[in-house]
């Protein structure tokens, strides 16, 4: 795979550069809560503002009022970009004209779609900086994108994807664009797939997966690409409780995924996963728990009872298989463990993942919780890889090619 990449440009000097950034960040009220997503993208802005580019940005915010992913949207106050804009503008220290087009949605005519935008556009010289409005707010970005794509396009000369986390998305503004323009990997994204691909690629053995979460759709299919290349998977969460489940124990209300049960039984029925050996099952709300061994006596009967954690002997046993790998891929808590009484065993995971990487193992993890739980610990600088993409990281790993990717392979 030969990725088009930002430095392969040879002139960008007056160039209008369309940049398709992931500023989803949280927002309270007008104030960003975590602006990580905005900074991990300001290499890619400035090299293009230093090679006197006029630089248009693209991004989503949330999920605006009837935005479903199905063609249903519109302008969504909430979800307007300002705040972002204000970030972006002081992080960069440099001015970024916001351009508030039309209250999409309410328009039933699409032509009047980035009217403003085209004579800001116009008006620009080199080294300047425009933000369109929240993408999300076009009914047409995640369904029937071709009109919205090429409407997009022509606001540009050049497309750069810097957003892994929407890498996997079939969206206007991500892979659509890249149909009609000469489209490139921004620096972020560069990064991503580089170190990604040292996983997927060849991985320095021993090489440890830490699987857990509540989703087993998504890690089923990270579960086949992987187990070929993995020495072990650790596995936890749902992950584990689902392949309980298929086996055969009564788990009471612990979280199993139904639909993926003969996947669960045939994917983890293998030496290389190494299973919990006891866990810890109690109440939501961590006023009863207790441990309890994973053999043929556990059966919970009370619905209000699940596993909830992995267990102290669990911990050790894991400790071991960390310890010793050369590659370590983490993705999805090993419990409930926004619950503190729960955190012990994903806390536990984050710590041991850290102290491993950065030397003497590759390391890499994705994912809400998973991140969660690193800052948590105060270890997230101590990991190779922290991905901007849960779900578009998980894609990579399951061998999917994305649609954004797949737009920028020579």
């Amino acid at each position: 795979m030969k990725l088009r990449t930002l430095k392969q440009i040879k002139n960008l000097k007056n160039k209008r550069v369309l940049v398709r950034v992931d500023f989803n960040v949280p927002v309270n009220n007008g104030k960003i809560l975590d602006d990580e997503r905005i900074k991990l993208s300001v290499p890619t802005i400035e090299y293009l503002l230093k090679k006197k580019a006029k630089v248009i940005l693209l991004t989503h915010l949330g999920r605006p009022a009837g935005y479903n992913g199905k063609g249903k949207s519109g302008y969504d106050k909430k979800f307007a970009l300002t705040s972002v804009v204000k970030k972006a503008s002081e992080l960069l220290n440099k001015e970024i004209k916001f351009v508030e087009d039309i209250k999409i949605g309410r328009a039933k005519d699409q032509e009047l779609y980035f009217a403003n935008a085209e004579k800001e556009i116009a008006k620009m010289k080199d080294g300047e900086i425009v933000m369109l409005e929240n993408m999300r707010f076009f009914p047409e970005e995640a369904k029937e994108i071709t009109k919205l794509s090429k409407k997009i396009a022509k606001l540009g000369d050049i497309f750069v994807l810097d957003g892994f986390a929407v890498a996997h998305r079939e969206a206007a503004s991500v892979s659509g664009v890249a149909k009609y323009l000469p489209s490139f990997a921004g620096f972020l994204l560069e990064k991503e797939i580089i170190n990604l691909n040292k996983v997927t690629e060849k991985p320095k053995s021993p090489f440890v997966v830490v699987l857990g979460g509540a989703k087993v759709e998504t890690k089923a299919p990270v579960l086949k690409n992987l187990l070929p290349k993995a020495d072990y998977v650790l596995i936890g969460g749902g992950v584990f409780n689902t392949y309980l489940k298929a086996v055969g124990y009564k788990l009471g209300g612990s979280l199993v995924d139904n639909d993926y049960l003969k996947d669960s039984l045939k994917y983890c029925k293998t030496m290389k996963v190494i299973k919990p050996i006891d866990v810890v099952v109690g109440t939501e709300d961590g006023k009863h728990y207790e441990v309890l061994k994973v053999n043929s006596k556990l059966e919970i009967k009370n619905s209000k009872l699940a596993i909830l954690d992995i267990g102290p002997a669990t911990i050790r046993l894991y400790a071991e298989y960390i310890k010793k790998a050369k590659t370590l891929v983490w993705n999805g808590a090993m419990g409930y463990f926004e619950k503190r009484v729960y955190s012990t065993g994903t806390l536990s995971v984050a710590r041991l993942v850290a102290s491993r990487a950065r030397g003497r193992a590759f390391g890499v993890i994705g994912g809400g919780e998973t991140l969660e739980a690193m800052e948590r610990v105060k270890m997230t600088e101590f990991v190779d890889l922290v991905s901007t993409g849960g779900g578009a990281m998980l894609e990579y790993l399951a061998g999917k090619k994305l649609p954004g990717i797949r737009a920028l392979i020579s």
